[in-house]
């Protein structure tokens, strides 16, 4: 019979000799280094309210370009490409290109597919790539979603938004762009965060409501989506219920 993790360990304490649990005992009841100490009392809601402040829009980098990330975040991005294979992913909302590069580099490694960059802004966007394509204008715009559309046909597509973060705007992506999604692929919102919040200067004010408020309203008048929530197991995130699944 095939012991669990904790049976094997509950063993390995039951054979220990004495002068051995005396000394996990006694690094159990030290003291942690004074400088994590305070570190290691960080609530996640400080956590995030620190990165947002302290790190994310100066010293997140992906290849050197500012990425404007949660690296938690970055990391399930990889898993959904790895799973989802798409030929197509869609970012709507660049800037700089760190996380344009991300996901072109995570295609290089599966070696297919296209970044397809849509923005209306490319003053910062720094990045050239054989995989990236770049829609340049305002995301909702009819002429837009044309030029993009013409990357999706008879495609697997990911989507991921991180353009406008107030809640019309976002609607507006959501319903003009989830018809593009392929079944079994995600529409990611990102930063919902946002709405979790009380607004401050931190995240952003958003008086009519944010990304995770959109994708309420979005989910209760479209059936297609789930919001994948093992995709927040980490527990720190800045998409809630932003990772959408489309099932059908």
């Amino acid at each position: 019979m095939q012991l669990s993790r904790k049976e094997i360990w509950l063993h390995r304490l039951e054979i220990l000799d004495p002068r051995t649990l005396c000394k996990l005992t006694t690094r159990t009841l030290r003291r942690r280094r004074k400088d994590y100490r305070k570190i290691y009392r960080m609530t996640l809601r400080r956590w995030l309210l620190y990165h947002n402040k302290h790190i994310v829009f100066d010293e997140c980098l992906w290849m050197g370009v500012s990425t404007l990330k949660n690296p938690l975040d970055a990391w399930i991005f990889q898993e959904i490409i790895f799973e989802v294979r798409p030929d197509v992913i869609i970012e709507i909302g660049s800037a700089a290109g760190g996380t344009t590069l991300f996901l072109a580099n995570m295609l290089d490694l599966l070696g297919e597919g296209l970044v397809v960059s849509v923005d209306i802004d490319r003053s910062e966007f720094d990045i050239k790539h054989r995989r990236v394509k770049c829609v340049t204008g305002e995301s909702s715009d009819p002429s837009t979603v044309a030029q993009v559309a013409v990357f999706c046909e008879d495609k697997t597509v990911l989507i991921i938004h991180d353009g406008d973060h107030n809640k019309p705007q976002v609607l507006k992506d959501l319903e003009a762009y989830s018809s593009m999604v392929t079944p079994g692929s995600y529409f990611i919102v990102e930063d919902g965060l946002v709405d979790l919040f009380k607004p401050n200067r931190v995240f952003g004010l958003f008086p009519d409501g944010g990304p995770l408020d959109a994708v309420e309203e979005f989910l209760e008048r479209n059936r297609d989506f789930v919001p994948d929530r093992k995709r927040e197991r980490y527990l720190i995130t800045f998409n809630p219920m932003g990772y959408l699944k489309k099932v059908h």
